[in-house]
C-alpha cells in the first residue's frame, strides 16, 4: 500500500518529469478512477495547461496548473505514478495517461481502483486540506503531542487517522510503535509526555529512512522485514511476534518489547 514515503517518491518523479511542462493530450483509459470530474471535462480543461511544482500532503499528491485547478492523486491500495517514454507499452492497469510537450508521459497506474484522481478548485483543495492533520514528515513535536494526547482511541488508530496526522499507514504505524516500545492497543491519551516524544522521534527516524528508499524498507533489522515470515520473531529481542487487529487492520507487535502499562485487557 502506498504510504507517505511512496507518495514522496511519486512527487519527486512528477517534479522531474512534469514540472513546467504543458499537457498536450489527456487519455482517460478508465473513467472509474476519476472523482468529481468527467473524462470529457478533464480532457477539455487539462489539455493545454502547464503543470506547476507538485507538492505532497500526507498521502495526497497535488499538482497545480497555471489555469488554476489542481490535479490531485490519491493512490489507495495499489496506485502508482510513472514517467514513461511514449514507446513503452501501455500497461493494462494504466488508468490515466498525460502526454507532455516533450513527448514523455505521466501514467497513473492502479489495479484495484480504491481511490483515484480529482480535479480540484481552490475551494475544493482548501476543504480537503482542512480535513487533514499536519503532515507526518514535517509536524512539530508540540503539535504532534497535542494531537495525540486528546485521543481516546488506541494509539495505532490515532496515528492512522489522517485527520490527526497525515501520511501514516499500516506498515509505518507498526514500525514506529515497535521502535518506540509502545503497545499499539494503548489508548493514545494514556501515554505520558516522555512516551509521546519517543513515538514522535521514532516516527521521524522511520520516515526519513523510508523517504530516502522511496518505500517502507523490509530490512531484517526492521519489524517490516520480519512481519510476514512463517514464524516471525522480534528483530530486537527474538521473541515471537503477535498479530492482532487494531482499527480493522492487521497489527504486528512484540509482546515482550511493547508493553501496555494502563490497559488491563493487555495485561491479562
Amino acid at each position: 500500500m502506498p504510504e507517505l514515503p511512496d507518495v514522496e517518491g511519486f512527487r519527486r518523479e512528477l517534479t522531474t518529469c512534469g514540472r513546467r511542462r504543458t499537457v498536450t493530450e489527456v487519455d482517460v483509459r478508465d473513467s472509474g478512477v476519476l472523482e468529481g470530474v468527467s473524462g470529457r471535462r478533464l480532457r477539455g480543461e487539462l489539455t493545454g495547461s502547464r503543470l506547476g511544482t507538485p507538492r505532497r500532503h500526507g498521502k495526497w499528491l497535488l499538482a497545480p496548473t497555471d489555469d488554476g485547478p489542481t490535479l490531485a492523486w490519491h493512490f489507495g491500495m495499489t496506485g502508482s505514478l510513472r514517467c514513461c517514454s511514449p514507446e513503452e507499452e501501455i500497461h493494462r492497469h494504466d488508468r490515466l495517461v498525460l502526454t507532455l510537450d516533450d513527448g514523455r508521459q505521466v501514467r497513473y497506474r492502479d489495479q484495484r481502483k480504491l481511490k483515484g484522481v480529482s480535479w480540484m478548485s481552490d475551494h475544493d483543495l482548501d476543504r480537503l486540506l482542512d480535513g487533514l492533520g499536519p503532515d507526518a514528515l514535517t509536524v512539530g513535536t508540540a503539535e504532534f503531542e497535542e494531537a495525540l494526547s486528546r485521543r481516546r482511541s488506541a494509539v495505532k488508530s490515532a496515528l492512522m487517522d489522517q485527520s490527526v496526522v497525515a501520511g501514516l499507514g499500516n506498515l509505518l504505524c507498526d514500525e514506529i510503535l515497535w521502535r518506540a516500545r509502545v503497545d499499539p492497543r494503548t489508548p493514545a491519551r494514556d501515554l505520558d509526555a516522555a512516551t509521546l516524544r519517543r513515538v514522535n522521534g521514532a516516527m521521524g527516524r522511520v520516515l526519513r529512512t523510508s523517504v530516502r528508499a522511496g518505500h517502507v524498507p523490509t530490512r531484517r533489522s526492521w519489524l517490516t522485514g520480519r512481519r510476514d515470515a512463517s514464524e516471525p520473531s522480534c528483530p530486537r529481542c527474538g521473541h515471537a511476534l503477535e498479530s492482532d487487529r487494531v482499527a480493522g487492520r492487521r497489527t504486528v507487535h512484540c509482546p515482550h518489547c511493547q508493553t501496555c502499562q494502563t490497559c488491563q485487557t493487555c495485561q491479562t
